[in-house]
């Protein structure tokens, strides 16, 4: 039982610190501990990337829209604030891989490029004879030599070959992480891959075997969608959770510039306006970048300073029907880097998400900028607004401008996992733990970029903290 009052600060106002603040107090109250919570965050503004702009009937996401239902994390905590009801599933739909200025249907069965069906994957278009061919080696190809990283490009095209992977992996898993395959890391990003190649050799015959049987594969009516969002927009969320953190508990506007152990135990935070907080423990969920500011005294974070993060930019622009010509049956497309485009993908958020679009609108959301293409970012709404709208015209006839866009950037949103991330997180962890103790990290740079990921991670640093400190 805890007995003396316990100070704990959550730095970082994004989904991870505000999972970890609300079931921190929800663990104080419950149990009655003697904890005195306080969540500080640097901009006006509580959430992160989630961001929801609510205008003429449409509600419109400028970062994520989403998230896996199969990841029960995001939705256990949706329920638990009170958002049970306003949780709805996507409508599922044919999306579309455009390959040298042409939409090819996804083939059917393929989990993140990877076929677990043949016939959909012998009769595409997508790619060419040869291409098929180099595919096919992988039934025949042993498994590689055990190995603690690799890059998801090497993996993928030594088992599947160039074609596949340019044309159909690289743009679904570069939609993912904004990142460059040949770099992105293997374990840190999809390391069952590996695992299933190891334990079947082929990947396809164990992706296959691995794969649950889908409801349009068992004969059921309608197939239900795998991803989820809340009726009213993800800030939603985000606002509930601050409704109902403790008052006077949250700090907006407030930067952490240094953090200093103690030598007594504990930790004394700066901020940016002189002041200190002294906390017995401490919860960082600001990016990889901000650590080394605020702590630059300990080395065992300069692998951070070196770890790089995308820029990339949401375009959501809204259509009356009519504007549309050819309409295209789908939730959507990503796009080859093969093809001549700017765009890497675009949703037909009316389709996937009805909820969102009055009735007689269309609502397009398009997505510019990855690694190694981020000029594109920096544009004017102008100049990007023209992009996205004379590439949408190539693959879509659109004859007027939409009635409304709405540009929104996220600059070094995309921290990216290259080879060797995992052994690094696990490396300063390992420093964290024996030099700053009670000092926690958690977040989108480091275990997952998805919301349940960092929903998962604020969930841990909770239990971390409470073990910590009883």
């Amino acid at each position: 039982m805890l007995e003396e009052n316990k100070k704990v600060v959550v730095i970082g106002g994004g989904i991870t610190g505000l999972t970890t603040a609300y079931y921190l107090q929800k663990q104080a109250k419950e149990n009655q501990l003697s904890l005195d919570i306080t969540l500080i965050e640097a901009t006006p503004r509580l959430g992160g990337k989630i961001q929801t702009v609510r205008k003429d009937g449409f509600v419109i996401e400028r970062g994520p829209d989403s998230f896996l239902e199969r990841k029960a994390s995001a939705a256990r905590l949706a329920k638990e604030v009170g958002l049970a009801d306003h949780l709805i599933n996507n409508s599922t739909g044919q999306s579309y891989v455009l390959v040298n200025g042409k939409l090819y249907p996804m083939p059917g069965g393929s989990v993140m490029g990877i076929p677990t069906q043949m016939a959909p994957f012998v009769t595409t278009g997508l790619f060419s004879i040869p291409g098929k061919m180099r595919a096919a080696a992988d039934f025949v190809l042993p498994k590689s030599d055990p190995q603690n990283d690799q890059s998801l490009g090497h993996f993928f095209r030594r088992r599947l070959g160039d074609e596949v992977v340019e044309n159909l992996i690289e743009p679904l898993l570069s939609g993912i992480y904004a990142g460059d395959i040949d770099k992105l890391s293997l374990m840190a990003t999809f390391p069952q891959f590996y695992q299933v190649e190891q334990k079947y050799r082929s990947l396809v015959l164990g992706m296959k075997k691995t794969t649950p049987v889908s409801p349009k594969q068992a004969g059921t009516v309608k197939k239900k969608g795998i991803f989820m969002t809340v009726t009213n927009g993800l800030e939603s969320l985000v606002e509930v959770i601050e409704h109902k953190l403790n008052e006077g508990s949250v700090l907006k506007g407030t930067r952490v510039d240094t953090i200093e152990s103690k030598k007594d135990g504990g930790y004394a935070l700066t901020l940016n306006s002189g002041s200190i907080i002294h906390a017995d423990s401490v919860v960082v969920t600001t990016p990889h970048f901000t650590l080394p500011v605020m702590m630059p005294q300990y080395r065992f974070f300069d692998s951070l300073k070196d770890m790089s993060a995308t820029s990339v930019a949401t375009v959501a622009m809204a259509f009356p029907e009519a504007a549309i010509t050819k309409d295209i049956d789908g939730t959507g497309f990503v796009v080859s880097r093969n093809s001549d485009y700017t765009i890497t993908a675009c949703t037909w958020t009316h389709k996937k998400w009805p909820h969102t679009t009055p009735d007689g609108k269309v609502l397009l959301r398009c997505y510019v900028g990855r690694a190694g293409d981020e000029a594109v970012v920096d544009l004017s709404d102008a100049e990007i607004e023209g992009i996205v709208l004379e590439d949408l015209s190539k693959t879509m006839a659109i004859t007027a401008k939409p009635d409304f866009t709405i540009v929104s950037r996220w600059k070094k949103a995309m921290p990216q996992y290259t080879v060797g991330h995992k052994q690094r997180m696990v490396d300063m962890y390992e420093h964290v733990q024996k030099e700053l103790p009670g000092l926690f990290i958690a977040g989108s740079s480091y275990e997952g970029l998805g919301l349940p990921d960092c929903i998962d991670q604020g969930e841990a640093a909770v239990q971390n903290v409470l073990q910590f400190i009883q």
